[in-house]
């Protein structure tokens, strides 16, 4: 028996028990009714991850532990939504970078829509200002990819009874972050005239700089602060207080 969540979701088999214990017809035995009641004590988890390889290996290792059940498994983050809608999981472990959607605006949709709904942001690194959305985000955990097998299921746990869990590494750059600007004075004078809303040519002109200059540092400034947009790296420098 399998479970569909439509588009961009792989099916999700039931357990053994659960299959055993839905039957057409006679009377239900003991074993049956044992293997319904430790189905429905599993806790739901809804998984995000683009990478088909690192999702599967993360399926694997989430169903090794017998009060985990993974309803659910998306490739984009918009389809988050709507199966948490259908399929009401109790956490969402969500990759922070997903086609369709980000990580972070799929869990914003879920703290307001889906609030039983607990997020757990997985990452590949901590990018700046990333803890300060998140929580702004209403996600409960953020954790690092290259953390221990242990690591993950003790923090969907934690995550599911409503506490906050932040890797350490994280925690650790979020408080360190204001201090050590990764941008020099001249880029984030230049990243500051772009969220004024002036063009390369302006900004140009003000600094008295060529337009070249001023586009090679804005993708400078881009890769630096690991933004997708010159807009994602004005908010990602803005949240963390560099400009």
């Amino acid at each position: 028996m399998c479970e569909r969540a439509g588009p961009g979701a792989r099916p999700v088999f039931a357990s053994p028990s659960f299959r055993s214990s839905t039957r057409l017809c006679g009377p239900a035995r003991v074993d049956d009714r044992k293997g319904a009641m430790l189905s429905s004590s599993r806790l739901k988890i809804l998984l995000a991850e683009d990478v088909h390889m690192i999702r599967g290996a993360l399926v694997a290792l989430l169903e090794l532990q017998p009060d985990f059940q993974v309803v659910v498994e998306l490739s984009r983050g918009d389809k988050i939504l709507s199966a948490a809608l259908t399929h009401l999981p109790q956490v969402a472990i969500i990759d922070v970078n997903l086609p369709g959607l980000d990580g972070l605006s799929a869990a914003r949709q879920l703290h307001h829509r889906v609030p039983t709904c607990r997020t757990l942001i997985l990452t590949g690194i901590g990018r700046p200002g990333m803890l300060e959305r998140s929580i702004e985000a209403g996600v409960t955990g953020f954790i690092l990819k290259g953390s221990p097998p242990t690591s993950l299921a003790a923090a969907v746990r934690e995550v599911a009874a409503g506490r906050r869990v932040v890797d350490s590494q994280i925690a650790l750059a979020a408080l360190n972050e204001r201090d050590f600007s990764p941008l020099s004075p001249r880029e984030a004078e230049i990243l500051t005239q772009t969220a004024h809303g002036h063009s390369a040519g302006e900004i140009a002109s003000m600094l008295h700089l060529s337009i070249g200059t001023i586009r090679n540092n804005l993708t400078s400034i881009t890769s630096k602060l690991s933004a997708r947009t010159r807009v994602d790296a004005v908010r990602i420098a803005r949240d963390a207080g560099w400009i």
